[in-house]
């Protein structure tokens, strides 16, 4: 018999003004020290700057996740005395997460905007677009990928 804990599963309900998991998933994740109706403040306002540049901000929202989600993810393994990098494929949950944290992290540091609603709609406008700081972590996470995909039948 397994000694193992079995991970319970926690489900998120959706937000209130979009219906989304994902968004409500999002607000979690922004939020410190349990403040969740200004994480919500700031991530509304957010999506609301992102509406005036165009009609549909959860389709943009939704966008720039899809487009820094990483399909891979580089996991280090101890063989022989050495460690290796292995590319390994990641399930869905796990990447949404990763882009998320990503998005969050780098619109924190961004300098040139003041508020934390500015910076998070210019950093979510820059996923959409395909540039930014969080598309350069999962590139550069594609390209140690590829460079260590020699090892990758050392994955169990």
């Amino acid at each position: 018999m397994s000694r193992r804990k079995i991970k319970k599963i926690n489900n998120i309900l959706p937000d209130i003004k979009y219906n989304s998991k994902l968004v409500s998933k999002f607000i979690n994740i922004l939020m410190l020290n349990g403040k969740k109706s200004l994480a919500q403040n700031i991530l509304y306002s957010a999506l609301y700057k992102l509406k005036n540049i165009n009609n549909n901000e959860i389709e943009i929202f939704n966008k720039a996740i899809d487009n820094v989600k990483p399909l891979l993810e580089i996991k280090s393994r101890r063989v022989g005395g050495s460690t290796y990098q292995i590319p390994i494929e990641i399930k869905e949950d796990r990447s949404y997460t990763l882009a998320i944290r990503w998005i969050i992290r780098f619109a924190r540091k961004r300098k040139i905007d003041k508020t934390m609603n500015i910076k998070l709609s210019n950093e979510l406008n820059d996923a959409f677009l395909n540039k930014g700081s969080s598309i350069k972590k999962r590139d550069e996470i594609y390209k140690i990928a590829e460079s260590n995909k020699a090892f990758a039948h050392y994955k169990w």
